[in-house]
């Protein structure tokens, strides 16, 4: 991030098309916008890099007005050297069987792009919705070669069940297990009876303000009445829908209008695996049914939709390893966070462990965590190149802000400093923006405890 005077950040608009007033620290080239984000502190709007009206791989542009009348930027536009033409010889088509041929599935998007590079290429971009998350291809539109393949979905490893948050969280005991989606005796306690809010007028569905339900099948219900024991997979799709409604509802209630803002698209069947993810191609979340079910823990779903306000502030984020590990992180730390509302902070369940419930299928300690927010890990040392594994860093650095601040300011600040986060931003980095963020809301003595909290985790020195 770097501030840029006033002059420099004027553009020129044509429709959705810009182009930059000033020089750029890059390769000059078109803007096409993307969205408009409205945060506390400012206005933040998003590029897509694009040549010859062709879109740049990789390739952003973000512009930060501040209510007090600052403005920054955010160039990450790439540098176009040595790109033969723009004509495509191996044509879309072509590609698209190749991809599906090879895939087994038919691409549902595809679009000419740029890959920059020492030597700039032509390619054509697919996405394939497959069993396992959406699947980008780049295959070469001069040879037809694949240049890159990789799977968009950003994942968790486990999945939970949902009460408040779980029962092991809400009845206190490590004891519990998945019985094969039994709904045995010990577990009624748990079931918490809740008001589903902002359901569609006229509909019979799960579908609302915040979130939207397309699993297969979907329940309904004429009267609106959804209570379904955990052996029934209703049970799931309501847990799931009101998590994120609770989610939204929270965001609306600390400032924030303009986060995910919109009705979440998720499923609850169809995938098996032990994972659940968040497919920003589809801008949907899918939960696994292998072990406990993963809609069966508020913390496996609130992982997720971490990644989905993530990327609805910054477009493509997550596009490095040290970026996605960012993403883990904050997913982690969003999970515990919106849990502190209603779960004790206890010798058997603390709150710094993540996802309890859902961990009781492949752990045998106790207390049951797929991660957690209080590791001792620091940067760089402990960086092992794996996103959730480096995703424990940047979580405990963000738990420690919450207990300095409290969990409404660090909130607050947190996502305020998000909106000025880069897709291939790093740690000292993000950090930087957060202890901004800090200063700005709440002063000095607030931006000295955040940057505290990210010094004790060797992020900023």
């Amino acid at each position: 991030m770097k501030k840029t005077p006033l002059v420099l950040a004027s553009i020129l608009i044509t429709g959705l098309t810009v182009t930059l007033a000033g020089p750029a620290t890059a390769a000059p080239g078109d803007l096409r916008q993307l969205q408009v984000r409205q945060s506390l502190t400012g206005t933040h709007t998003w590029f897509q890099q694009t040549h010859q009206g062709i879109p740049v791989f990789g390739g952003y542009y973000a512009i930060h007005r501040s209510t007090d009348g600052a403005v920054s930027t955010a160039d990450g536009r790439k540098a176009i050297t040595g790109l033969s033409g723009t004509a495509a010889r191996f044509t879309e088509q072509r590609a698209r069987s190749a991809v599906a041929g090879r895939l087994g599935a038919a691409p549902a998007r595809s679009e000419l792009v740029i890959v920059p590079g020492a030597t700039a290429k032509l390619a054509w971009q697919t996405l394939t919705p497959t069993a396992r998350g959406t699947i980008r291809s780049l295959v070469d539109a001069g040879s037809g070669t694949v240049l890159r393949e990789e799977n968009t979905a950003q994942e968790a490893d486990g999945t939970g069940q949902v009460f408040d948050p779980n029962p092991i969280v809400a009845l206190q005991n490590e004891k519990l297990a998945d019985a094969d989606d039994a709904d045995y005796p010990e577990l009624q306690a748990a079931y918490r009876k809740v008001t589903l809010k902002h359901l569609d007028e006229g509909k019979d569905t799960l579908q609302g303000a915040y979130a939207n339900n397309f699993s297969d099948p979907a329940v309904t219900s004429a009267d609106r009445t959804y209570v379904y024991p955990r052996s029934n997979p209703g049970f799931e799709q309501v847990n799931t829908y009101h998590a994120m409604t609770q989610t939204q509802e929270y965001i609306h209630r600390i400032g924030f209008v303009d986060v995910n803002n919109e009705p979440q698209d998720f499923r609850t069947t169809g995938l098996t695996a032990d994972n659940s993810y968040y497919d920003p191609s589809a801008d949907a979340i899918t939960m696994g049914t292998g072990g406990v079910d993963d809609a069966e823990d508020n913390e496996v779903i609130w992982h997720e939709y971490g990644h989905a306000i993530q990327d609805d502030q910054v477009p493509g984020f997550g596009s490095t390893v040290e970026a996605g590990a960012i993403g883990e992180g904050f997913g982690d730390y969003w999970a515990v966070t919106m849990s502190q509302a209603t779960s004790p902070d206890t010798t058997v369940t603390p709150l710094a462990c993540v996802m309890d419930w859902d961990a009781t299928s492949y752990t045998d300690d106790e207390p049951h965590c797929l991660r957690r927010t209080d590791t001792a890990k620091l940067y760089p040392g402990d960086l092992v190149n794996q996103v959730h594994a480096d995703g424990e860093i940047w979580s405990h650095a963000l738990w420690d802000v919450n207990k300095a601040l409290g969990r409404y300011r660090a909130n607050r600040v947190i996502l305020e400093a998000q909106f000025r986060f880069t897709p291939d931003v790093t740690m000292p980095q993000a950090a930087e923006a957060t202890v901004s963020a800090a200063s700005v809301l709440y002063g000095r003595r607030a931006a000295a405890q955040t940057r505290a909290a990210f010094v004790t985790r060797g992020i900023l020195s």
